[in-house]
Order: C-alpha cells, then sequence, then structure tokens
C-alpha cells in the first residue's frame, strides 16, 4: 500500500526536489502532496489522512511549535518529521512537543531516506547529533536513571523495550494498577512525558 506523504514548505524547489527522490529512489511506494504555508498544510489534513507530514517550521503563517499539537488533534496518527535549517536544539523542542523525528535542511539524500523509513518501520528518527543532547540532558540530575529504584528500573527497561502495561503485569506479576503506578512514578523521576522519551533515554545507556 502506498504511503500519501505532505511535504510542507514555502519554497518550491525544496518541495519538487523532496517529491522526486520519494517517488522515484524511495525503497517505499509513496504519493506526494504539497502546501506552501501552514494554513494549507491543516487544511489538507483536515481533508485526508497522511501517513508523513514534513514540515518546514519556518514557513509563512506559522505558529510555531504550537503546530504540533494543533496539526496532531486533527489526525491524531500523523507523523511529523520536522525539516529544517535550524539547529539540533530547536528541533528538540518540536520532538518534545510531539514530532517524530527531525532532519536538517542540509542533510543529503541518504539522510532523509534513513529519516524517513525510520519513521515508517520504528516510529521516529533522531540524527546523532539530536541522540547525543537528549542522552547528554538525560545524564544531568532531573533526568538520572540513578534516581529509580531497582523495580522501577525493571518497568523502565521493559517500556522502552516496547512493552505495554499488560504485559510487564505478567511478566513481573505485579497488579495493572501497579504497573500504572510505577510507569508514572518513572516518567516523574525522568522529568518525560511519553514511552518514546524513555526508548531514547534506554538507547543511551549502550
Amino acid at each position: 500500500m502506498k504511503k500519501k506523504i505532505l511535504i510542507a514548505d514555502d519554497h518550491y524547489v525544496i518541495r519538487i526536489g523532496i517529491s522526486y527522490m520519494l517517488e522515484q529512489k524511495f525503497s517505499y511506494p509513496c504519493t506526494v502532496d504539497f502546501a506552501d504555508s501552514f494554513t494549507e498544510a491543516r487544511e489538507k489534513i483536515t481533508a485526508e489522512n497522511y501517513d508523513l507530514l514534513i514540515l518546514d517550521i519556518d514557513m509563512p503563517d506559522t505558529i510555531h511549535k504550537a503546530m504540533i499539537k494543533q496539526l496532531k488533534n486533527i489526525q491524531t496518527d500523523l507523523k511529523i518529521l520536522i525539516f529544517s535549517a535550524y539547529s539540533a536544539e530547536i528541533g528538540i523542542q518540536y520532538i518534545n512537543e510531539g514530532a517524530e523525528g527531525y532532519v536538517k535542511k542540509d542533510s543529503g539524500e541518504e539522510e532523509v531516506f534513513k529519516a524517513v523509513s525510520s519513521i515508517f518501520e520504528v516510529g521516529y528518527y533522531y540524527p546523532q547529533v539530536v541522540t547525543n543532547m537528549i542522552v547528554a540532558r538525560s545524564q544531568k540530575k532531573e533526568n538520572s536513571i540513578e534516581k529509580l529504584s531497582e523495580r522501577e528500573f525493571q518497568v523502565f527497561k521493559l517500556l522502552a523495550q516496547g512493552n505495554g502495561n499488560l504485559e510487564i503485569s505478567n511478566l513481573l506479576d505485579l497488579k495493572m494498577s501497579t504497573v500504572s503506578t510505577y510507569k508514572k512514578i518513572i516518567f516523574e523521576k525522568l522529568n518525560v512525558k511519553t514511552v518514546v522519551d524513555l526508548v531514547r533515554i534506554n538507547d543511551g545507556l549502550h
């Protein structure tokens, strides 16, 4: 089944260039649509579902980080790849708002393919520079894994490996309510909001 991709960028050459790469050279069969403003992107996402939005964050009429939640409210399963000339520091801010990945505009064809493939296959993509920053932050006191008790660490590892509450309940012989409590405590101690954040921290431990 073809993947539906929306490219939102106010530069015609960039839209056409990415479209050509994806439609002619990408390993996934896909159809590509365009938007040259945030308003148009929002209208198109309202009208039909897309598997991926490749989003320039510096288009006319953008509302910056608030765009992510607004678009996710329209289509909850929409994957968003930030495509920007801004630094990884800015990319992380958008990832924290719910975007699934970030790629700089000066990245090569191979990295763009890698990013899109990763989002389709595992649900997210972070280039090495972003991963390094996230790991560095996770090692700070407020995100220290050392804050977790032995049992909390077990639950953390299982969550980061993709296990749901029911699976963890069975694996550790715990009540579902107990697993939920551990999950809440882990999120608070590590200062994270999503399981994807736990995955990033876990990846940085290896």
